[in-house]
């Protein structure tokens, strides 16, 4: 597993976990979009990155290229390549990608592991949702654990099957267990400013030389506010 290392020029507002020349590894605070939208063209984990691959040139050519999304509230771990046949080669590879996620969700669960499948759809006002109609909807499967339960919270570990949109805050929404602070999803009571929806790990194989990487975080503060000390394994 390879760890952060320091570097003299970090980009701002995210933590930089790994760069080489084909790819960028970065830690997104919660509150960060990750590319810009028609609606939204704030500030973003995209933008702030090409600031610093072209370190300070305006008339540089280097960009970084969007691999995979983290929705604005997740906090957590994003790659994105550095050429165009990087990230082809990543989005290819994609179902072969390690992603786990942890989450802390109101309620305890009576199953404490299994999966959660359904076809995902979008509505006109951008919700997803489960439908029973396959032509309709994408297959998507989430990957549940249980490792702690505390003060009527549950903290789980999620292993991403398929990456849908918005798919963890969904399935464990419909399963009647959303996530503490989701402001789409969540409970209408639920007075938290900040959602619990961290990406910990991804392992991949690197678009270059093959190797297969995997890079883990810590755990967010308030998720040890939500449920008291954590105890995780790592990759």
């Amino acid at each position: 597993m390879i760890k952060s290392s320091p570097t003299k020029y970090q980009p701002k507002g995210i933590t930089l976990l790994f760069e080489d020349n084909d790819i960028i590894v970065v830690e997104k605070p919660c509150g960060l979009l990750t590319i810009g939208t028609e609606r939204d063209k704030s500030r973003t984990v995209h933008s702030i990155l090409n600031e610093y691959v072209r370190k300070g040139n305006p008339r540089s050519r280097n960009r970084v290229y969007i691999v995979h999304r983290l929705d604005r509230e997740t906090s957590g771990i994003l790659v994105l390549a550095k050429s165009e046949p990087a990230k082809i080669f990543m989005q290819g590879d994609w179902q072969e990608t390690g992603k786990r996620y942890l989450a802390v969700v109101h309620g305890t669960l009576a199953e404490k592991a299994g999966t959660i499948s359904s076809y995902l759809a979008e509505n006109s006002a951008f919700k997803v949702y489960s439908t029973a109609d396959a032509s309709k909807g994408k297959l998507s499967h989430t990957e549940y654990r249980v490792l702690k339960e505390a003060k009527g919270f549950s903290l789980l570990e999620l292993n991403l099957l398929t990456g849908r949109k918005h798919q963890i805050r969904v399935h464990l929404s419909e399963k009647g267990h959303p996530i503490v602070g989701d402001p789409k999803y969540g409970k209408s009571n639920d007075h938290q400013s900040t959602m619990a929806l961290h990406a910990r790990s991804i392992s991949f194989t690197h678009p270059v030389n093959g190797k297969r990487l995997t890079f883990e975080t810590g755990i967010p503060d308030f998720f040890t506010r939500l449920m008291g000390k954590i105890e995780v394994s790592t990759v």
